[in-house]
C-alpha cells in the first residue's frame, strides 16, 4: 500500500460524499499501512471526522499533527504501536481500541486514561474504573512526593556538597555495641554463608572525608552529584514498610547511538525479590515492571538486537535478560512488558549473567552448580519467540560471582571472580572442546595465604586494567591483564602484576559489587554504611610499576540524605551495588533496605 489518496478516502468514507470535509466515519483497516503513509496534510482535510478505523495495519506510531480535533472513536488494534503519548492530540476521544499491539503494556492503559479525560471505553471495556485508578495513583504519588520532600528538607536538604553532609559517627569504643543487622545473602539454603552476622561500625581512617575530595595530592575536584530519587519499586505489595526485599543488580540500557561521542542512556534496570524494574533516571518513573511469582532475581543484563519486522524493516530492539533463584533465564520484551523467551539454563540458582560485548546474542550464565554456560539466544521470530542453543560449558571449582569478558580479547577469554579466587577460561568457539576447565588462576600476592580467596568484585577499567575486590581486606586492586598474561608461561597459577591498590572500607562483610565507568576512568563501590566510594584512577593506570607503597585514597566518598520518608528511619544501609551510565551522568545504587537511589552529575 502506498500513500493515501483523496479518492481512496472518499471510497472508504461515510456518508458518501465527493467532499472530504463531509466524511464522518473512515475505515482504513487491513491496508498494510505504514506510519509514513498517514499524510497529515491530507487527513487534516477531514474536518468533520468522528470515527477512524486503522486496525490491522503496520503502524509503529501516529503522526503528531493529524488535525482531527473532532475525533470521538479511534480503532488501532493489531498494529506495532509503541507509544500512546501522541493520542493527546485527540481531546474529544471517547472510545479507543489498542489490543494486539505487542509493544504496549498495561501501564499504557493507565496513561491513555490520564491523557484523554473524556475517554469512556478502552478495548471495548468501561474506562471509568481505570480513570479512578489513575486518580487514586496520582493522589498517592503526590502525597508521597510531598512527604519525601518534607523529610529531605528536614534532614538538611538534598544537596550532597561537603557543607551539607554530616560527619561520620565517632569510632567504636569497647563500650559500644555493633549495630545488629543480618547480612544479606542471595545464596540458596544449601549454600551457607560464612560471614559475621552483624554489621559493625566502620573504623576507616578516612572517616572525616565523607563527600569530600581526598586525592593523594588533595588537588582533585569533588564531583557535584545531586540526589534525584529514592524508590521502593521492588516492595512487596508496594508497601513503604517493606525494608526486607533484597536488591541485587542493576544495569543501564545500551545507548542507541553507542560508539558515538556523548552516547549515554538514562534508563536503568534493577532486580530484587520477584520483580525486575526499568526506571527513567531523570524522572524517577518506573517505566516497566515485570514480576515472576516465586522467583528471586539476582542479576540482569542488556543486549541490543537487530530484528526484522513483519513489514521487512530492520529495527534495533533492547532485550533484558534476568535470572535468579530458579535457574531460569527470562528474556524480557521491555516495552511490551512480557517474557518472550525462557531458558532452563541451570538446575540451581544463577548468581550472575552477562552478554558478550562483541556478539549481541551470546550470553554467559554462572550458577551455584559450579558451571558457567555460554548460550546463543538467537534472534526472535515474528512472534517474538527465542530459540536458544548452548555453545560452551565451563567447569568451576567454586561458585562464580562476577563474570567479565576480557576487554582486549572478549572472544578469547572470560574472567570470573569466584568464591575460590579469580579464574580465567578459554572461550574461543573455534576450539573443539565444548566443555572446558579453568585455564588459569590469578593470585594477588606472593604469600600462599592469598590463594583461593573470594573475589566478589571484578570489572575492566580500560582495555588492559582490571579492578578487583575481595582478595585482601580493605583494598581494591588495579592490575594489568596484558602484563599478567604475558608472564604466565605454562603455569596454571599466575601472580597478577599490580598497578595500584585503592583504599576501601575495612569491613569483613562480602558481596559489595564494584563497577567501573571506562570512558571516564572511574571505579565505584558501595560499603556497609551507605557510602559510595568513587575513584578517579586515570593518573594511576597511566603510571608504570612499581605501584605506590600505600593504598590510594578515594577521590570522593558520597553519602546521600537518609530517606526516612520511605518508611522507618534507616540509620545504616548497605550499598550492595552502584553503577553509572557510560558518560557518568547518572549514578544508581541498590541497598539492602530495598531502596533504589539515583543521583545526577552536575557538570561545571
Amino acid at each position: 500500500m502506498g500513500p493515501l489518496s483523496p479518492r481512496l478516502l472518499i471510497q472508504r468514507g461515510r456518508p458518501k460524499s465527493d467532499r472530504l470535509g463531509k466524511i464522518r466515519s473512515l475505515d482504513l483497516s487491513g491496508l498494510n499501512l505504514l506510519s509514513e503513509h498517514l499524510d497529515p496534510k491530507l487527513l487534516s482535510r477531514l474536518k468533520q471526522l468522528q470515527e477512524l478505523d486503522l486496525s490491522n495495519n503496520q503502524l509503529e506510531t501516529l503522526p503528531a499533527n493529524l488535525g482531527l480535533s473532532h475525533l470521538r472513536i479511534l480503532r488501532c488494534a493489531n498494529n506495532q504501536l509503541g507509544d500512546v503519548t501522541v493520542l493527546c492530540q485527540f481531546p474529544q476521544l471517547e472510545e479507543l481500541s489498542l489490543e494486539g499491539n505487542p509493544f504496549l503494556t498495561v501501564s499504557d492503559n493507565l496513561k491513555v486514561s490520564f491523557l484523554l479525560p473524556k475517554l469512556r471505553k478502552v478495548n471495548g471495556k468501561d474506562a471509568s474504573s481505570t480513570c479512578s485508578q489513575v486518580e487514586s495513583l496520582n493522589r498517592e504519588l503526590t502525597s508521597r512526593v510531598r512527604m519525601i520532600s518534607e523529610e529531605l528538607v528536614a534532614s538538611g536538604g538534598t544537596q550532597v556538597h561537603e557543607a551539607n553532609i554530616s560527619e561520620r559517627p565517632p569510632k567504636a569504643t569497647a563500650t559500644q555495641e555493633p549495630r545488629a543487622r543480618p547480612v544479606a545473602s542471595k545464596r540458596p539454603g544449601d549454600f551457607p554463608v560464612n560471614l559475621s552476622p552483624n554489621k559493625r561500625v566502620c573504623t576507616s581512617p578516612l572517616a572525616h572525608v565523607e563527600g569530600s575530595p581526598v586525592g593523594s595530592a588533595g588537588s582533585q575536584t569533588a564531583l557535584q552529584l545531586e540526589p534525584l530519587h529514592f524508590l521502593q519499586c521492588h516492595s512487596k505489595n508496594n508497601s513503604p514498610r517493606d525494608l526486607e526485599t533484597q536488591l541485587w543488580a542493576c544495569a543501564f540500557e545500551p545507548a542507541w547511538d553507542e560508539g558515538q561521542a556523548g552516547a549515554t542512556s538514562q534508563t536503568v534496570a534493577t532486580c530484587g525479590g520477584e520483580a525486575v524494574c526499568v526506571i527513567d533516571c531523570q524522572t524517577g518513573i518506573v517505566l516497566h515492571k515485570y514480576k515472576a511469582p516465586s522467583e528471586e532475581f539476582f542479576s540482569v543484563a542488556w543486549t541490543a538486537l537487530t530484528v526484522v519486522t513483519q513489514a521487512g524493516h530492520k529495527k534495533r530492539w533492547s532485550v533484558l535478560a534476568a535470572a535468579g533463584l530458579r535457574g531460569l533465564v527470562r528474556l524480557l520484551h521491555v516495552q511490551a512488558g512480557f517474557c518472550c523467551g525462557l531458558i532452563r539454563a541451570h538446575k540451581k540458582a544463577i548468581a550472575t549473567l552477562c552478554f558478550s560485548p562483541t556478539h549481541e546474542t551470546h550470553l554467559f550464565t554462572a550458577s551455584y552448580d559450579k558451571r558457567i554456560i555460554l548460550w546463543d539466544i538467537g534472534v526472535p521470530n515474528h512472534d517474538y519467540e527465542f530459540q536458544a542453543s548452548q555453545l560452551l560449558t565451563l567447569d568451576t571449582t567454586s561458585i562464580a560471582l562476577r563474570l567479565c569478558p576480557v576487554a582486549s580479547c572478549p572472544d578469547a577469554y572470560l574472567l570470573a571472580g569466584c568464591e575460590g579466587g579469580c579464574h580465567c577460561w578459554d572461550v574461543r568457539l573455534d576450539q573443539p572442546q565444548k566443555r572446558r576447565v579453568c585455564e588459569a588462576e590469578f593470585v594477588f600476592s606472593e604469600g600462599s595465604e592469598a590463594t583461593g580467596r573470594r573475589v566478589d568484585g571484578l570489572a575492566f577499567v580500560n582495555e588492559d586494567v582490571v579492578a578487583s575486590k575481595g582478595s585482601s581486606r580493605g583494598t581494591i586492586c588495579l592490575w594489568s591483564w596484558s602484563q599478567t598474561w604475558q608472564g604466565r608461561g605454562s603455569r596454571s597459577t599466575v601472580a597478577v602484576v599490580v598497578l595500584a591498590r585503592l583504599q576501601w572500607s575495612p569491613t569483613e562483610l562480602a558481596y559489595f559489587s564494584l563497577s567501573t565507568c571506562p570512558g571516564e576512568g572511574m571505579v565505584l563501590c558501595g560499603d556497609e554504611e551507605g557510602n559510595v566510594w568513587i575513584y578517579d584512577v586515570r593518573p594511576l593506570v597511566a603510571q608504570q610499576p612499581p605501584p605506590p607503597a600505600a593504598p590510594q585514597a578515594p577521590t570522593q566518598i558520597l553519602k546521600w540524605p537518609q530517606p526516612r520518608a520511605l518508611g522507618q528511619t534507616v540509620n545504616r544501609t548497605m550499598v550492595n551495588m552502584v553503577v553509572a551510565d557510560p558518560t557518568f551522568t547518572y549514578l544508581t545504587a541498590l541497598t539492602d533496605s530495598n531502596i533504589v537511589a539515583i543521583w545526577r552529575r552536575n557538570r561545571p
